[in-house]
């Protein structure tokens, strides 16, 4: 954990974290901006007046990014990225004043379970680009993908309990990616992990310098697009059904899924490609092989 100088973080999270509720209500024409090109989907959070957050508005722009043609052979990956200093500061606070019901609540709070369950649902890896702040709802969505490559400047925080509301949700992400210990840590006291600390408990999958992150970020997408998305599809959907099930229950399906993957026109294309030496053209279907 951040121990040395923190009290300098103290202000700038807060800042992230609050500034839905201090900004003005005015909506920008996007909240998200969809691009493709190469078979890599870059999604990014397009408010940075409001620090990104997580309004009801932005969850459902994120959620429709996200479905928009997920089963196209021409989509391999995502990225999801944001403008600004602050990945993401979380929830939106004015949402979640008294002047809005409870029923509103529950609106925001389902759409972002959504959301964050719709990542690890989708048949393409999900990367997180992180370049700043990601507090909050911001972090429980890094922990949400399948892969964070985050900046040396990236912080990481729960800071709810400063504000009198606990982290719940986000803790559901934070409880599956680190120890425990790490998770309740910044649970109960919102304090900050840098990048690297970050890092080191597994929160995110590399921490590059800030010019080199877009290049490494690339460098891991393009890598993705070089295999078939049918084989990934299947690998994916399985790494986490398995990681629910217990040992002998993961063992036995997965044994299933081998075999089950051999019969994929992509999983014989592979063998085949690998033992005459040559480069193997994917069909990426789910078609078997006749």
């Amino acid at each position: 954990m951040a121990t040395a100088g923190l009290w300098r973080l103290r202000r700038p999270l807060a800042a992230a974290f609050s500034s839905a509720a201090a900004a003005g209500s005015g909506r920008p024409e996007q909240l998200t901006i969809r691009r493709q090109e190469r078979g890599v989907r870059n999604i990014i959070l397009n408010n940075p007046r409001k620090r990104n957050a997580l309004s009801l508005s932005m969850l459902q722009s994120l959620r429709e990014d996200l479905l928009h043609d997920a089963k196209s052979k021409e989509l391999r990956v995502i990225v999801i990225s944001a403008e600004g200093p602050v990945f993401c500061s979380g929830h939106d606070l004015k949402e979640l004043s008294s002047e809005d019901d409870v029923k509103h609540h529950s609106q925001v709070f389902e759409m972002c379970a959504e959301v964050m369950t719709l990542i690890q649902k989708l048949p393409v890896p999900v990367i997180a680009k992180v370049n700043g702040l990601a507090t909050a709802a911001g972090c429980q969505l890094v922990a949400s993908c399948d892969i964070a490559v985050a900046s040396e400047k990236s912080q990481f925080a729960t800071p709810g309990v400063n504000i009198g509301l606990f982290c719940s949700t986000p803790a559901v992400a934070l409880g599956r990616s680190l120890p425990r210990k790490v998770a309740l840590e910044m649970l109960f006291t919102g304090e900050p992990l840098s990048a690297h600390e970050a890092l080191m408990h597994g929160l995110v999958s590399k921490v590059v310098p800030e010019d080199k992150l877009e290049e490494e970020t690339m460098k891991i997408s393009q890598k993705i697009c070089a295999s078939s998305k049918s084989v990934l599809a299947l690998g994916k959907a399985t790494f986490y059904r398995q990681m629910t099930q217990d040992l002998d229950t993961a063992y036995k399906m997965t044994t299933q899924v081998m075999v089950d993957n051999l019969t994929l026109r992509d999983g014989q294309e592979g063998i085949e490609a690998f033992i005459q030496k040559r480069k193997p053209v994917w069909s990426h279907s789910r078609e078997e092989k006749k």
